[in-house]
Protein backbone atom coordinates (compact mmCIF):
# COMPACT_ATOMS: atom_id res chain seq x y z
CA UNK A 1 0.00 0.00 0.00
CA UNK A 2 1.46 3.23 -1.04
CA UNK A 3 0.08 6.60 -0.93
CA UNK A 4 -0.28 9.29 -4.16
CA UNK A 5 0.37 12.83 -3.26
CA UNK A 6 -1.45 14.97 -5.71
CA UNK A 7 -0.80 18.59 -5.61
CA UNK A 8 -3.20 20.92 -7.23
CA UNK A 9 -2.99 24.75 -7.38
CA UNK A 10 -6.49 26.05 -8.40
CA UNK A 11 -6.62 27.74 -11.79
CA UNK A 12 -10.28 28.60 -11.39
CA UNK A 13 -12.99 29.69 -9.12
CA UNK A 14 -15.77 26.72 -8.09
CA UNK A 15 -18.44 26.72 -5.41
CA UNK A 16 -17.57 23.25 -4.12
CA UNK A 17 -14.35 21.45 -4.05
CA UNK A 18 -15.88 17.57 -4.42
CA UNK A 19 -16.57 18.89 -7.65
CA UNK A 20 -14.09 20.94 -8.73
CA UNK A 21 -11.48 17.88 -7.84
CA UNK A 22 -14.03 15.34 -9.66
CA UNK A 23 -13.21 17.70 -12.85
CA UNK A 24 -9.10 17.92 -12.27
CA UNK A 25 -8.44 13.99 -11.43
CA UNK A 26 -9.55 10.99 -12.61
CA UNK A 27 -11.19 10.00 -9.32
CA UNK A 28 -15.09 9.99 -8.93
CA UNK A 29 -17.21 12.28 -7.08
CA UNK A 30 -18.16 9.78 -4.72
CA UNK A 31 -14.34 8.34 -4.44
CA UNK A 32 -13.41 11.87 -3.40
CA UNK A 33 -16.51 13.24 -0.94
CA UNK A 34 -14.84 10.35 1.06
CA UNK A 35 -11.48 11.03 0.89
CA UNK A 36 -12.52 14.48 1.94
CA UNK A 37 -14.67 12.88 4.85
CA UNK A 38 -11.40 10.83 6.19
CA UNK A 39 -9.54 14.03 6.40
CA UNK A 40 -7.67 13.17 2.92
CA UNK A 41 -8.22 16.17 1.22
CA UNK A 42 -6.30 19.68 2.19
CA UNK A 43 -7.15 23.34 1.27
CA UNK A 44 -4.29 25.42 1.83
CA UNK A 45 -2.88 23.35 4.53
CA UNK A 46 -6.45 22.60 6.51
CA UNK A 47 -8.72 19.76 6.35
CA UNK A 48 -12.09 20.45 4.19
CA UNK A 49 -15.48 19.89 3.83
CA UNK A 50 -16.79 18.38 0.91
CA UNK A 51 -18.75 21.84 0.00
CA UNK A 52 -15.73 23.94 0.73
CA UNK A 53 -15.41 26.75 -1.98
CA UNK A 54 -12.57 26.89 -3.91
CA UNK A 55 -10.73 29.73 -4.67
CA UNK A 56 -8.09 30.88 -7.72
CA UNK A 57 -5.31 30.03 -6.29
CA UNK A 58 -5.98 27.98 -3.71
CA UNK A 59 -3.49 25.03 -2.85
CA UNK A 60 -5.37 21.49 -2.76
CA UNK A 61 -3.41 17.96 -1.50
CA UNK A 62 -4.60 15.08 -2.01
CA UNK A 63 -3.39 11.75 -0.66
CA UNK A 64 -4.83 8.57 -1.93
CA UNK A 65 -3.54 5.06 -1.12
CA UNK A 66 -3.64 3.20 -3.66
CA UNK A 67 -2.94 -0.71 -3.87
CA UNK A 68 0.16 -1.74 -5.65
CA UNK A 69 2.58 -4.27 -6.36
CA UNK A 70 4.87 -2.22 -7.91
CA UNK A 71 8.14 -1.65 -6.39
CA UNK A 72 9.15 2.15 -5.37
CA UNK A 73 11.81 3.71 -8.06
CA UNK A 74 15.03 2.88 -7.12
CA UNK A 75 18.36 5.09 -8.20
CA UNK A 76 19.88 4.35 -11.81
CA UNK A 77 22.96 5.88 -13.46
CA UNK A 78 21.76 7.07 -16.37
CA UNK A 79 23.03 10.42 -18.07
CA UNK A 80 21.50 13.62 -17.53
CA UNK A 81 21.94 16.88 -19.47
CA UNK A 82 21.06 19.12 -16.60
CA UNK A 83 20.98 22.82 -17.94
CA UNK A 84 21.26 24.35 -14.40
CA UNK A 85 21.24 23.21 -10.61
CA UNK A 86 21.07 25.33 -7.69
CA UNK A 87 20.02 24.34 -3.90
CA UNK A 88 16.18 24.53 -4.46
CA UNK A 89 16.15 23.03 -8.49
CA UNK A 90 17.28 21.52 -11.63
CA UNK A 91 16.71 22.77 -15.17
CA UNK A 92 17.08 19.28 -17.29
CA UNK A 93 17.00 18.94 -20.58
CA UNK A 94 15.04 15.48 -21.26
CA UNK A 95 16.06 13.68 -24.04
CA UNK A 96 13.27 12.13 -26.81
CA UNK A 97 12.41 8.39 -25.44
CA UNK A 98 12.67 9.24 -22.26
CA UNK A 99 9.59 8.41 -19.84
CA UNK A 100 9.09 11.35 -16.59
CA UNK A 101 8.10 8.78 -14.16
CA UNK A 102 7.58 4.92 -13.37
CA UNK A 103 4.14 3.56 -14.77
CA UNK A 104 2.74 0.32 -15.85
CA UNK A 105 5.47 -1.01 -18.40
CA UNK A 106 7.80 1.36 -17.42
CA UNK A 107 9.31 0.93 -14.17
CA UNK A 108 13.02 1.75 -14.67
CA UNK A 109 15.02 3.69 -17.15
CA UNK A 110 12.69 6.68 -16.52
CA UNK A 111 14.01 10.32 -15.46
CA UNK A 112 13.11 9.94 -11.99
CA UNK A 113 15.33 7.15 -11.59
CA UNK A 114 17.66 8.84 -13.08
CA UNK A 115 16.96 12.05 -10.60
CA UNK A 116 17.06 9.65 -7.65
CA UNK A 117 20.94 8.46 -8.46
CA UNK A 118 21.89 11.90 -9.64
CA UNK A 119 20.82 14.33 -6.72
CA UNK A 120 20.91 13.78 -2.67
CA UNK A 121 17.19 15.38 -2.23
CA UNK A 122 13.92 15.72 -4.46
CA UNK A 123 10.92 16.83 -3.11
CA UNK A 124 8.22 14.38 -1.21
CA UNK A 125 4.91 16.55 -2.97
CA UNK A 126 4.09 14.34 -5.93
CA UNK A 127 4.46 11.41 -4.05
CA UNK A 128 6.50 8.28 -3.70
CA UNK A 129 6.91 7.61 -7.32
CA UNK A 130 7.37 11.31 -8.56
CA UNK A 131 9.99 12.88 -6.68
CA UNK A 132 10.95 16.14 -7.81
CA UNK A 133 8.17 15.98 -10.91
CA UNK A 134 6.62 19.34 -10.80
CA UNK A 135 5.38 19.28 -14.55
CA UNK A 136 5.92 16.25 -17.24
CA UNK A 137 6.48 16.18 -20.96
CA UNK A 138 5.66 13.17 -22.83
CA UNK A 139 8.02 10.44 -23.59
CA UNK A 140 8.39 10.98 -27.11
CA UNK A 141 8.44 14.88 -26.91
CA UNK A 142 12.05 15.94 -25.93
CA UNK A 143 12.53 19.29 -23.94
CA UNK A 144 13.12 21.69 -20.70
CA UNK A 145 11.64 20.32 -17.22
CA UNK A 146 11.89 22.46 -13.80
CA UNK A 147 12.80 19.85 -11.11
CA UNK A 148 12.42 20.57 -7.42
CA UNK A 149 14.41 19.88 -4.33
CA UNK A 150 12.49 20.85 -1.59
CA UNK A 151 8.94 20.66 -1.09
CA UNK A 152 8.78 24.85 -0.86
CA UNK A 153 10.21 24.94 -3.60
CA UNK A 154 8.05 22.64 -5.40
CA UNK A 155 4.83 24.40 -4.41
CA UNK A 156 5.79 28.12 -5.51
CA UNK A 157 6.56 26.32 -9.13
CA UNK A 158 3.84 24.35 -9.21
CA UNK A 159 1.39 27.44 -8.72
CA UNK A 160 3.46 29.34 -11.17
CA UNK A 161 2.56 26.76 -13.86
CA UNK A 162 -1.02 26.61 -12.77
CA UNK A 163 -1.72 30.45 -12.83
CA UNK A 164 0.68 30.78 -16.55
CA UNK A 165 2.84 32.61 -14.32
CA UNK A 166 5.59 30.13 -15.98
CA UNK A 167 5.99 30.34 -19.59
CA UNK A 168 6.92 27.54 -22.02
CA UNK A 169 8.00 27.60 -25.75
CA UNK A 170 8.18 24.95 -27.86
CA UNK A 171 8.97 24.12 -31.87
CA UNK A 172 7.12 21.57 -33.92
CA UNK A 173 6.54 20.50 -37.55
CA UNK A 174 3.09 19.88 -38.36
CA UNK A 175 1.63 18.47 -41.73
CA UNK A 176 0.51 20.83 -44.47
CA UNK A 177 0.64 24.68 -45.00
CA UNK A 178 -1.56 26.78 -42.52
CA UNK A 179 -3.06 30.02 -43.90
CA UNK A 180 -2.36 32.01 -41.31
CA UNK A 181 0.70 33.45 -40.04
CA UNK A 182 -0.39 33.17 -36.48
CA UNK A 183 -3.29 31.94 -33.98
CA UNK A 184 -4.55 30.57 -31.04
CA UNK A 185 -6.42 27.29 -30.22
CA UNK A 186 -8.50 27.67 -27.27
CA UNK A 187 -10.80 24.29 -26.74
CA UNK A 188 -10.89 22.30 -24.18
CA UNK A 189 -9.49 18.85 -23.74
CA UNK A 190 -10.27 15.93 -21.89
CA UNK A 191 -10.18 11.96 -21.62
CA UNK A 192 -11.22 10.38 -25.10
CA UNK A 193 -14.18 8.41 -24.65
CA UNK A 194 -13.24 5.63 -26.29
CA UNK A 195 -9.59 5.07 -25.60
CA UNK A 196 -8.59 6.06 -22.36
CA UNK A 197 -4.82 6.38 -23.29
CA UNK A 198 -5.53 8.76 -25.77
CA UNK A 199 -7.16 12.72 -25.04
CA UNK A 200 -9.17 14.53 -27.11
CA UNK A 201 -10.97 17.68 -27.88
CA UNK A 202 -14.07 17.36 -26.04
CA UNK A 203 -17.08 19.87 -24.52
CA UNK A 204 -16.50 18.53 -21.06
CA UNK A 205 -12.55 18.93 -20.72
CA UNK A 206 -10.58 20.95 -19.14
CA UNK A 207 -9.85 24.41 -20.70
CA UNK A 208 -6.79 24.56 -23.08
CA UNK A 209 -4.95 27.38 -24.48
CA UNK A 210 -2.20 27.07 -27.13
CA UNK A 211 -0.53 29.77 -29.20
CA UNK A 212 1.53 29.18 -32.10
CA UNK A 213 3.34 31.35 -35.04
CA UNK A 214 4.70 30.19 -38.23
CA UNK A 215 8.62 30.36 -38.41
CA UNK A 216 9.19 28.64 -41.96
CA UNK A 217 6.72 27.61 -44.55
CA UNK A 218 8.09 24.18 -46.64
CA UNK A 219 5.06 23.66 -48.59
CA UNK A 220 3.85 20.48 -47.45
CA UNK A 221 4.88 20.66 -44.12
CA UNK A 222 5.53 23.69 -41.89
CA UNK A 223 7.64 25.10 -38.59
CA UNK A 224 5.61 26.54 -35.64
CA UNK A 225 6.81 28.50 -32.67
CA UNK A 226 4.51 27.20 -29.72
CA UNK A 227 3.23 29.07 -26.58
CA UNK A 228 1.36 27.12 -24.12
CA UNK A 229 -0.88 29.22 -21.78
CA UNK A 230 -2.20 26.02 -20.12
CA UNK A 231 -0.52 22.68 -19.78
CA UNK A 232 -2.88 19.62 -20.80
CA UNK A 233 -1.93 15.95 -21.01
CA UNK A 234 -0.81 16.12 -24.90
CA UNK A 235 -2.34 19.63 -25.69
CA UNK A 236 -0.07 20.36 -28.58
CA UNK A 237 -0.06 17.27 -30.37
CA UNK A 238 -4.22 17.05 -29.55
CA UNK A 239 -4.66 20.86 -30.35
CA UNK A 240 -2.93 20.46 -33.81
CA UNK A 241 -4.54 17.27 -34.86
CA UNK A 242 -7.23 19.33 -33.73
CA UNK A 243 -6.90 21.82 -36.45
CA UNK A 244 -6.30 19.07 -39.33
CA UNK A 245 -2.05 20.02 -38.61
CA UNK A 246 -0.59 16.76 -36.77
CA UNK A 247 2.66 16.74 -35.76
CA UNK A 248 5.17 15.45 -37.87
CA UNK A 249 6.00 11.97 -36.50
CA UNK A 250 3.51 11.79 -34.02
CA UNK A 251 2.28 7.74 -33.91
CA UNK A 252 -1.04 8.44 -32.04
CA UNK A 253 -2.38 11.63 -33.32
CA UNK A 254 -0.82 11.87 -36.41
CA UNK A 255 0.95 9.32 -39.17
CA UNK A 256 3.21 6.60 -37.63
CA UNK A 257 4.95 6.59 -40.97
CA UNK A 258 8.64 7.78 -40.57
CA UNK A 259 9.85 10.63 -41.91
CA UNK A 260 12.73 13.03 -42.57
CA UNK A 261 15.22 11.00 -40.27
CA UNK A 262 13.04 11.62 -37.70
CA UNK A 263 13.31 9.31 -34.30
CA UNK A 264 9.47 9.93 -33.42
CA UNK A 265 7.30 13.45 -33.24
CA UNK A 266 9.45 17.00 -34.36
CA UNK A 267 8.17 18.39 -31.36
CA UNK A 268 11.00 19.99 -28.60
CA UNK A 269 10.47 22.19 -25.80
CA UNK A 270 12.68 24.82 -26.04
CA UNK A 271 12.41 27.49 -23.93
CA UNK A 272 11.17 27.71 -20.31
CA UNK A 273 11.22 30.52 -17.79
CA UNK A 274 9.94 30.85 -14.05
CA UNK A 275 10.93 32.87 -11.10
CA UNK A 276 13.05 31.21 -8.77
CA UNK A 277 11.05 30.35 -6.20
CA UNK A 278 13.83 31.20 -3.40
CA UNK A 279 15.54 34.39 -4.71
CA UNK A 280 12.17 35.98 -6.83
CA UNK A 281 14.61 36.21 -9.98
CA UNK A 282 12.83 35.55 -13.41
CA UNK A 283 14.82 33.19 -14.86
CA UNK A 284 14.96 31.59 -18.61
CA UNK A 285 16.84 28.31 -20.04
CA UNK A 286 17.15 27.47 -23.38
CA UNK A 287 17.71 24.03 -25.45
CA UNK A 288 18.78 23.40 -28.78
CA UNK A 289 17.21 21.45 -30.90
CA UNK A 290 18.01 17.35 -31.28
CA UNK A 291 20.44 16.76 -33.83
CA UNK A 292 17.01 14.51 -35.67
CA UNK A 293 15.02 17.74 -35.42
CA UNK A 294 17.76 19.75 -37.39
CA UNK A 295 18.30 16.90 -39.90
CA UNK A 296 14.39 16.79 -40.58
CA UNK A 297 14.70 20.60 -40.92
CA UNK A 298 17.50 19.91 -43.49
CA UNK A 299 15.95 17.55 -45.31
CA UNK A 300 12.95 19.78 -46.11
CA UNK A 301 15.51 23.01 -47.26
CA UNK A 302 14.83 24.75 -44.39
CA UNK A 303 17.47 26.59 -41.90
CA UNK A 304 17.42 26.18 -37.69
CA UNK A 305 16.18 29.00 -36.42
CA UNK A 306 18.39 31.00 -33.95
CA UNK A 307 16.38 30.56 -30.29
Amino acid sequence: MTTETILLIAETEAPRIDAYLAANTEFSRSKLQKLIKDGAVEQNGKPCKANSEVKTGDVIRLYAQEESNDRLPEPENIPLDIIYEDADLAVINKPKGMVVHPAPGNESGTLVNALLYRFRSLSGTGGETRPGIVHRIDRMTSGLLVVAKNDAAHEALAKQFALHTAHREYMCIVHGNLKEDSGTIDAPIGRHKTDRKRMAVTEDGRRAVTHWRVLERFGTETLLDIALETGRTHQIRVHMAYIKHPIVGDEVYGSAAPKLGLCGQALHGYRLTFVHPRTGEEMTFIAPLPQDFVTALHRLGGTVPVI
